[in-house]
């Protein structure tokens, strides 16, 4: 999305007035689009598709907003500032900040939409609120904030994957995290009116496979629908897997003229290369899809620091090739936004194991016995019914475990910090459910920067607001419906796909290509860490790490047999899942802190996460 900021008197002086001529007149040289908000707040964005702010009452919705289907606003929630943000969430989504504006025209309060697509980021300056996605390069050179990375912070996100998604590991300007009505100024609390543990008190209930359906059906149409009916032309991302599937088709009935290429990529091995299933799609839907192999070439140190010049690591960005490579494409036909499967894995369930059938014996103990899922369940997992119900059993007493990454190459181990707000009260629920709400979490950084999101819209309907609450909404023992991974989905969905997808138990698997990237660009990646900042804070081991990141290490660790083709197996499974960023059952890839020029802000030394696949790599072999 386009970035923005918002600046806002909240001190009425002759230094604020001038302070915001100042800047303005920056924003203007800058090439972005300015517009007044009030006679004492403006707005820059970069505006590749220029839109006015959505005014609701006192509020201004700043992003794409899309009135809910089946919600009307309550009338006793006007003038009582948190109730309008909570009655906004129920009557509004799609991808906005919201600001409340005093009678004066000065922003008094935040609201950040419950998906989190766009950054919100809140500081003072000068008698000035602003409020942005990112402190851009016009801002950061003339007028720097006081900012800083916070070592301790860091030192926790390497162990905790959710962290990315959470405060910022920089001291200065506040996060507002999605759902979050924030008063100013920020050194108030902030209030959640939206939370994931709340829209799964749903799941609680019973629920038949007919009505499940039909919910899940409605609110991935209302998202597609939503998402796909923005201004722009479109593209459409197809893996061949189920997700993606589910979008195309979804789309393809409401919008289908609007879509300038049906876009898949395919690795260079078997388990990557998906294109019986796109092929089948592309009949079912009446279109030609466009497959094209998924390009590589050699990473620098200029690529990766031009992805890490934003005030959070640059997940989203690290298959930095295929997003060239991709944007060339996209541009080539007049695309302006593609729309992903990406969400899924989290939202529908992909894993169905063990803490499904925990959370279905929470619910119905010996019961879950008189459940042909729960046959199927111990089936599928390849393990007999009775060590399902041992497991499930040990497994239902830990509802609150934490995923931890391992810590190994670290030097200072500083612990976990404070647990992410979305997980507060998730003792109510079984570990699965857990499970999808911490992968709800990971879900927000999928609308992180890229070079692709540089050159277009990205937009991700399976993590939009209605279909998280559907999911959110519904038992994991439902949403595995048969003891498959996302069941619920395939029934949903099965007289759309060609019966190939519908029926497919098997997922594509770019392992092995991140694989290779990391082991032909070893000497950049250890370069990388070893001459970082994390070693220079003393937070890196640095020679467990240079004893480890050797090919003939990772050769050995994934397995292959020996030989460089054959590497990537076993304990390079850590790496790849990172790079795609699911938190289901995989560990994720952080990096280190560059040295940072003083002529730029110290808010952008992340690199990548590759710390923790390389110690996944170079842990005990599988």
């Amino acid at each position: 999305m386009d970035d923005y900021l918002i600046v806002s008197i909240s001190k009425a002086s002759d230094q604020a007035v001038a302070l915001t001529g100042q800047l303005r007149r920056l924003a203007m040289e800058s090439g972005g689009r300015v517009s007044s908000l009030s006679a004492a707040t403006w707005l820059w964005e970069t505006a590749r598709r220029p839109q006015m702010p959505t005014r609701v009452g006192l509020w201004l919705l700043v992003g794409d907003v899309v009135r809910r289907q089946t919600t009307a606003r309550s009338e006793s929630s006007l003038h009582q500032p948190e109730r309008e943000a909570r009655a906004l969430t129920q009557d509004f989504w799609g991808r906005y900040v919201g600001v409340r504006l005093s009678e004066r025209g000065s922003v008094t309060a935040v609201l950040r939409d419950p998906s989190g697509a766009r950054e919100c980021l809140v500081w003072s300056q000068g008698g000035l609120a602003i409020i942005g996605s990112t402190a851009p390069a016009w801002l950061a050179h003339r007028f720097i904030p006081n900012w800083s990375v916070n070592i301790e912070r860091v030192g926790q996100a390497m162990i905790d994957p959710l962290m990315s998604a959470g405060a910022l590991m920089l001291d200065g300007p506040v996060a507002v995290n999605p759902g979050v009505f924030q008063p100013l100024p920020a050194e108030r609390p902030g209030t959640t009116v939206w939370s994931p543990v709340e829209r799964a008190r749903s799941s609680l209930s019973d629920w038949t496979p007919t009505e499940a359906a039909d919910r899940l059906r409605c609110a991935v149409d209302e998202a597609v629908n939503g998402l796909g009916g923005l201004p722009g032309t479109l593209a459409v991302e197809i893996s061949g897997g189920l997700d993606s599937s589910i979008v195309a088709t979804s789309l393809a009935a409401s919008t289908r003229d609007r879509v300038k290429i049906w876009l898949n990529a395919y690795g260079a091995r078997p388990e990557a290369d998906e294109r019986q299933y796109v092929e089948a799609l592309g009949k079912v839907l009446g279109v030609s899809p466009v497959s094209v192999p998924h390009f590589t070439a050699p990473l620098t140190e200029a690529l990766f620091t031009r992805i890490s010049q934003d005030v959070r690591p640059g997940l989203n960005a690290l298959d930095i090739h295929h997003d060239l490579d991709w944007s060339a494409r996209l541009g080539s036909v007049g695309a302006d936004a593609v729309l992903t499967g990406k969400g899924g894995d989290s939202i529908l369930l992909h894993s169905a194991g063990l803490l499904v059938a925990a959370d279905r014996w929470r619910r119905e103990g010996w019961k879950s016995l008189l459940s042909g899922d729960f046959v199927s369940l111990a089936a599928n997992n390849e393990m007999s019914v009775w060590t399902l119900i041992a497991s499930a059993r040990r497994a239902r007493n830990r509802p609150s475990d934490r995923i931890q990454l391992d810590d190994t190459l670290l030097r200072r181990r500083l612990g976990l910090g404070p647990i992410h707000p979305w997980l507060e009260g998730s003792d109510a629920y079984g570990p699965a459910k857990i499970f999808q709400i911490a992968g709800v979490v990971d879900s927000v950084s999928r609308h992180g920067r890229s070079l692709l999101t540089d050159a277009v819209d990205v937009r991700h309907p399976l993590c939009a607001q209605p279909v998280v609450e559907a999911g959110l909404a519904l038992p994991t023992p439902l949403l595995t419906l048969g003891g498959w991974s996302r069941g619920l989905a395939r029934v949903a969905f099965r007289d759309r796909l060609p019966a190939i997808i519908a029926e497919r138990r098997t997922k594509g698997d770019m392992t092995a290509i991140y694989g290779r990237m990391v082991f032909e660009n070893l000497d950049l990646f250890k370069s990388w860490l070893l001459d970082g900042r994390l070693a220079a804070e003393g937070l890196l081991d640095r020679a467990a790490v240079e004893a480890r990141l050797n090919r003939e290490n990772l050769m050995w660790r994934g397995g292959g047999g020996g030989g460089a083709n054959d590497y990537p197996g076993g304990g390079v499974r850590g790496l790849a899942p990172g790079m795609e960023r699911s938190v289901e059952g995989r560990l994720t890839l952080r990096g280190g802190l560059a040295s940072v020029s003083s002529s730029q802000i110290d808010t952008c030394p992340y690199k990548s996460r590759m710390l923790a696949g390389l110690q996944s790599m170079c842990s005990s072999p599988q």
